[in-house]
């Protein structure tokens, strides 16, 4: 069985073009300059009509990983009106550590629906444990790149979390600098599941093609 692919999009056009190139799963944000932030509902509205692909919805509403807990709980309740169904979330303390108390509160409001603890794992002051408090959360997903900077610096963490991901209970997810040569080792250490933003984009938009590229190295 092919690996999972997970495309960036913003929109309805780029949510089409993903899901023809063979995408099996989206994340939608805006914003991407701040490497991503909840979208409108309405983008919500025209992204979910367009696709049949899952579509897992950004919870975050300002640059770094710090939560304004009532204003997301606002949030979140209007983009599961707007008909979400899946999320992508997490958020760091002052301290650099998962921020559980904030974290639990979204998942009140999320009431059991599917999600993804996002790369706020990889800025926390301490990445194992960072990764343990994530996963006694419960997502299903944890998106990681091992490292801050990319995937580039973060290898050796993400053989690691491949090889433990079934001990551990969850998918792991590798995005975040990831390039078409990262993937035969990855693939060899076990990952299973990769997401690509910039990697599927051309002149300022997700391309068919470029994704295309990506499924056909991941069957």
């Amino acid at each position: 069985m092919g690996a999972l692919l997970e495309v960036i999009v913003l929109d309805a056009a780029e949510a089409e073009a993903a899901q023809a190139g063979g995408a099996d799963r989206l994340e939608l944000v805006r914003d991407l300059a701040a490497d991503g932030l909840t979208p409108e509902p309405s983008t919500v509205r025209s992204v979910l009509a367009a696709t049949d692909l899952p579509v897992r919805v950004m919870v975050r509403d300002q640059p770094g990983f710090a939560a304004d807990a009532d204003a997301l709980r606002r949030r979140v309740g209007e983009l599961r009106e707007a008909g979400a169904r899946e999320f992508v979330l997490g958020f760091l303390d002052a301290y650099g550590q998962v921020d559980v108390g904030a974290t639990r509160e979204m998942l009140a409001e999320l009431d059991g629906c599917p999600w993804t603890f996002h790369r706020a794992v990889d800025h926390a002051a301490d990445y194992r444990l960072a990764w343990d408090q994530a996963v006694s959360l419960g997502p299903d997903t944890v998106l990681t790149a091992g490292a801050p900077d990319g995937v580039d610096e973060g290898l050796a963490h993400l053989r690691e979390r491949a090889e433990r991901q079934d001990v551990d209970g969850v998918a792991l997810l590798v995005g975040g600098g990831l390039r078409q040569e990262h993937l035969a080792d990855l693939r060899a250490a076990g990952a299973r599941a990769f997401h690509i933003g910039t990697g599927a984009r051309a002149g300022g938009s997700v391309q068919v093609e470029r994704v295309r590229s990506w499924r056909e190295l991941l069957i």
